[in-house]
């Protein structure tokens, strides 16, 4: 549970880096914690229960890929990567592996402080359930439980990661609605200006490989061409 004052973790083997992003978070009023390397970090986050991990990918011991992989099987806080490759396989990959969201080196400042705003605003938000609008969703024989944070499909659990669960939530919440890319970014990212929309697709593509029966020939999560996504069932 969050608490009012945010823990976050910074992992990130450039120090310089490193001391000036927890610098200016402790000025934003956050608590900070570091690790330099992957092992650490994965010691860190258990230890500590950060609200927010902030996750370089190129780190010693274990890179930030793995660790995310890692802890995403363990817990559902908010992860935002950083990367300074510059290939969208590589950010695809990132979010792969459960990351919430990525940002590509060099970056603003200004921008990443934007961005855990709206990372820990979207966690208070559902634990407070704000935007809930019933217990259970259904779409077809899949079965949408928010108290629960579970997703079933004929019966069988489904292993969604926090922010297919948001997005998937949000779609069912609104079912037949289209929202464009922007629209979902602002909705269940949280983002008050423009992201990288590419964030969105890669969701939509997780969510068909485990919601759908044939994920090239979705019935559940549709692209509307032109316009952006909607749920139906």
């Amino acid at each position: 549970m969050m608490t009012d004052t945010a823990k976050i973790l910074i992992v990130e083997d450039d120090h310089n880096l490193l001391d000036t992003i927890k610098y200016n978070l402790r000025k934003e009023g956050y608590e900070v914690i570091t690790a330099a390397d992957g092992a650490k970090a994965l010691t860190t986050a258990r230890t500590e229960k950060p609200d927010l991990i902030i996750l370089d990918v190129m780190l010693p011991e274990v890179s930030g890929l793995e660790v995310c992989r890692i802890l995403r099987k363990e817990t559902t806080t908010p992860i935002l990567m950083l990367t300074a490759r510059v290939e969208e396989t590589d950010k695809v990959v990132g979010l792969e592996t459960g990351a919430d969201d990525y940002m590509t080196k060099p970056f603003s400042l200004r921008e990443l402080i934007a961005r855990v705003r709206a990372m820990l605003r979207r966690t208070r938000m559902a634990e407070t359930k704000t935007e809930v609008k019933a217990d259970t969703m259904t779409i077809g024989d899949i079965k949408i439980d928010i108290a629960r944070h579970q997703v079933a499909k004929g019966g069988t659990n489904l292993e969604l990661t926090p922010k297919e669960f948001d997005l998937l939530a949000f779609l069912a919440g609104n079912k037949g609605f289209v929202f464009n890319r922007d629209q979902l970014l602002e909705k269940v990212w949280g983002y008050e200006f423009a992201g990288d929309t590419r964030t969105v697709d890669v969701h939509i593509r997780w969510l068909r490989q485990k919601l759908e029966d044939n994920p090239e020939k979705p019935t559940h999560v549709i692209t509307v061409r032109g316009t952006g996504y909607k749920v139906e069932g």
